[in-house]
């Protein structure tokens, strides 16, 4: 191991992803209740615009840290909700999928490059609603295309457009203030 690899984490750092695991909290509140049982919210907005803000390890950091405070009971999940009944019943996959989502994106922005940065976001997007879609037809014990028209079609133009407009505020934020040494201006 060398010794940046080593290196703690700075106050910075952990002020950053405390930061951004607050505001995937305080966005998951934004929340319209659907018959699915999945509200539509702007989780995924919160969750790739930590990714993208902070790159791959602090922003999946955010939301880890985003999901143990949900899990141990402060109710940081849409619907002021937390415990593990979140994390395990019909939406938890979504939650889960949150983690591969915000990591995907801060690898995108770890590249340096916009086009594999939007890939990677909306395959993190994906990848989400197929966790999502797959917790919800073990939960509901139905077919999988069901679970998919259901809990994810009517979501994903909403979720894309979030992505975008989550690339677009990082690039802004990322240019404005130092939130990585190794910030990069162009992603």
């Amino acid at each position: 191991m060398s010794s940046s690899e080593k290196k703690k984490m700075s106050a910075k750092d952990m002020a950053f992803t405390g930061m951004f695991a607050a505001v995937i909290a305080v966005l998951s509140q934004i929340a319209i209740s659907l018959p699915s049982g999945v509200p539509v919210t702007l989780q995924t907005f919160a969750v790739a615009l930590a990714g993208y803000t902070l790159g791959m390890k602090l922003g999946g950091l955010s939301a880890i840290v985003y999901v143990l405070i949900g899990a141990v009971g402060v109710p940081v999940f849409s619907g002021f909700k937390g415990g593990l009944g979140s994390l395990t019943g019909p939406t938890g996959g979504f939650i889960w999928g949150f983690i591969i989502m915000a990591l995907l994106c801060g690898l995108g922005t770890d590249t340096g490059k916009k086009i594999p940065a939007i890939a990677l976001g909306i395959a993190g997007l994906l990848i989400c609603h197929l966790c999502g879609a797959a917790q919800f037809t073990v939960i509901k014990d139905g077919g999988f295309l069901s679970s998919v028209m259901l809990v994810c079609v009517p979501y994903l133009l909403k979720d894309f457009i979030s992505v975008g407009l989550a690339f677009g505020l990082a690039l802004i934020l990322r240019s404005r203030v130092n939130i990585t040494k190794k910030a990069k201006a162009e992603v």
